[in-house]
C-alpha cells in the first residue's frame, strides 16, 4: 500500500493530480453499467455505431473504503512506473545511435535494424496480448512483460556482437507491447476519471523519456557506453517486484475488486474477442493513427540529435536537445489537459498537429542551433497531449466489452510505429543523407492529419 508520505516523493503537479483522482474515486459514481449499448438486445458482432458512454468501462456506484482508495493509488502509481520505464527505453536510443555506429562501424541502414526488429517484436506482442488476455491473468502478464524486458537489457549491457544487440531489441519489443497493452487496458477500467489517469500515466512516459537522454548522453561519451542499459535493467527489475507485490499475479477482475469496483459487463457475443476487434473499422483507423503518431514521436527523439550534429555542426552535447523534446511531451501532457477538454478531441488534435508542422518547418529552414533546440522542445509540447486525446476519442467509438483488448491492439500496433518509421528514416538517410529527416517528419505529420479525419465521430457525447 502507498501512503501520503510516499506520494510526497512524487513531483508536485503529478502528486496533486493523483490525490485529486483518488479523491474523486471516493465519491459515489453513477451506475452506467445498467444501460445496455444495444438497447437490451443480445449482442451481435460489433457494430460501428456502438459507443462508449461517459461512465468509464466497469465503473461502479460502490463507495470506496479508505483501504481501497489507498490500494487504488498504489495500483495507479505502479502503472505509472511501468510507463516511466518504457519512456526511458524509447528515448535512450537517440544519443546512443552515433556511438553505436562508431563502435560497430555500421551505416544508418544497418543501425536501423534495431528499429525494424523492435517493430516485429511490438507486432508479435500486440497479437499475443489479444490472444492470451482472456486466458492468462493480468498480473501474470505484467510480470512476464517485465521479465522479457530484463532479458533484453541483460543482453545489451556487455555491448555484444550487433546481431545479439538486435535480438535484445526484438525481445524488448515483445515485452513492451504486452506491458503497454495491459497497463492501458487496466487504466480504462479503474473507475472514475479515466482521462485524467491516462494523461498522468502518459506524463510518466514523458518523464522517463525526458530523463533518458540526460543519462544516455553521459554514457555515450564513456568507454563502457553500453552500461547505460544497467539503468534500464534496474528500472524494469524494480517494476517486476512492484507489479508482483501490488497486483499479486491476479486477474483484472480480482484487482478491480480490491479497489471496490463491481464486475465488468461480460461479453455475450458468440464471436471471439479477437474476431470482434478485427472486424471493427474504427480500431484499425485509430491503430494506424497511433502508428503514425508514435513513429513520428520516436523518429524526432531518435534522429534529431544526429541531424543537429551533422547539419548544424554541433557537438555530442546535442543529446540534451532530445531531452528538451521529451520534456516538452511531459509538460504538454499535464498543462494542456484543460485545453483538450475545452476544444474537444477532434479539433484540438488538428490544432496540435498543424502547430507541430509549423515548428518542424523552422527546424528545417532556419539554420540556428538555439532556434532549432527551442522549436524541437515546442514540438514536444504539442505532441504531448496527442496520445491521451486519441485514447479519449477511442472510448467514444469502441464498445466497452472489447475495449481492453482493442486498446491493447491499438497501442501495440502504435508501438510498432516507434520502430518502423525510425527504420524507414534511417534507410532513407543512408541513401540520401540525414538532411532528409525534416521533409520526412513533415510528411509523417501530414499523414497524421489525414488519418485523424477518418476517425469516426462519436455517436454520443463524452
Amino acid at each position: 500500500m502507498v501512503s501520503d508520505v510516499e506520494l510526497d516523493t512524487l513531483p508536485t503537479v503529478i502528486r496533486q493530480s493523483v490525490r485529486q483522482i483518488s479523491s474523486s474515486e471516493t465519491k459515489s459514481l453513477p451506475d452506467h453499467t445498467s444501460v445496455s449499448l444495444n438497447h437490451g438486445r443480445p449482442r451481435s458482432p460489433v457494430s460501428e455505431h456502438h459507443a462508449i458512454e461517459e461512465g468509464e468501462p466497469g465503473s461502479s456506484s460502490v463507495q470506496q473504503t479508505k483501504e481501497q482508495t489507498i490500494r487504488a493509488r498504489a495500483q495507479f502509481i505502479v502503472t505509472c512506473c511501468c510507463m516511466f520505464a518504457i519512456g526511458f527505453n524509447d528515448a535512450s536510443a537517440g544519443p546512443l545511435l552515433p556511438r553505436m555506429q562508431s563502435v560497430y562501424q555500421i551505416s544508418f541502414l544497418i543501425v536501423s535494424l534495431l528499429f525494424i526488429f523492435a517493430c516485429v517484436g511490438f507486432i508479435l506482442g500486440a497479437s499475443l496480448n489479444v490472444l492470451v488476455s482472456d486466458h492468462v491473468a493480468f498480473g501474470k502478464l505484467l510480470v512476464l512483460s517485465c521479465v522479457l524486458q530484463m532479458i533484453a537489457f541483460t543482453l545489451a549491457i556487455p555491448a555484444p556482437p550487433f546481431p545479439v544487440f538486435v535480438l535484445g531489441y526484438f525481445i524488448n519489443g515483445i515485452g513492451s507491447a504486452l506491458q503497454i497493452a495491459q497497463v492501458n487496458g487496466y487504466l480504462v477500467v479503474m473507475g472514475h476519471n479515466v482521462n485524467g489517469k491516462v494523461a498522468l500515466s502518459q506524463a510518466s512516459y514523458g518523464a522517463g523519456a525526458f530523463v533518458a537522454p540526460l543519462v544516455a548522453t553521459q554514457f555515450s561519451a564513456m568507454r563502457h557506453w553500453s552500461f547505460h542499459y544497467l539503468v534500464s535493467l534496474g528500472l524494469v527489475t524494480a517494476n517486476a517486484f512492484l507489479t508482483s507485490a501490488i497486483f499479486r499475479l491476479q486477474s483484472k477482475e480480482d484487482c478491480r475488486a480490491q479497489i471496490g469496483l463491481e464486475p465488468m459487463e461480460p461479453d455475450t457475443s458468440e464471436h471471439s474477442p479477437f474476431r470482434q476487434i478485427m472486424n471493427l473499422k474504427s480500431v484499425h483507423i485509430l491503430a494506424a493513427f497511433i502508428f503514425l503518431y508514435v513513429g513520428t514521436e520516436v523518429t524526432i527523439g531518435g534522429w534529431t540529435v544526429t541531424y543537429i550534429i551533422q547539419q548544424r555542426n554541433a557537438g555530442s552535447n546535442s543529446g540534451y536537445i532530445a531531452s528538451g523534446f521529451w520534456g516538452g511531451i511531459l509538460v504538454g501532457r499535464i498543462i494542456l489537459i484543460p485545453l483538450n477538454s475545452w476544444l474537444g478531441d477532434r479539433l484540438v488534435m488538428l490544432i496540435y498537429i498543424f502547430l507541430a508542422i509549423g515548428l518542424e518547418l523552422i527546424v528545417w529552414l532556419v539554420p540556428s542551433l538555439i532556434g532549432n533546440a527551442v522549436a524541437v522542445s515546442l514540438v514536444g509540447l504539442f505532441f504531448g497531449p496527442m496520445f491521451p486525446v486519441a485514447l479519449s476519442a477511442s472510448r467514444k467509438v469502441i464498445p466497452r466489452w472489447i475495449y481492453t483488448g482493442a486498446i491493447g491492439w491499438i497501442t501495440g500496433i502504435g508501438q510498432a510505429g516507434s520502430a518502423a518509421l525510425p527504420f524507414l528514416t534511417g534507410a532513407i538517410a543512408d541513401a540520401v543523407g540525414i538532411s532528409s529527416l525534416q521533409p520526412l517528419l513533415v510528411g509523417m505529420m501530414s499523414a497524421m492529419i489525414a488519418m485523424w479525419l477518418l476517425v469516426p465521430r462519436p455517436t454520443r457525447p463524452d
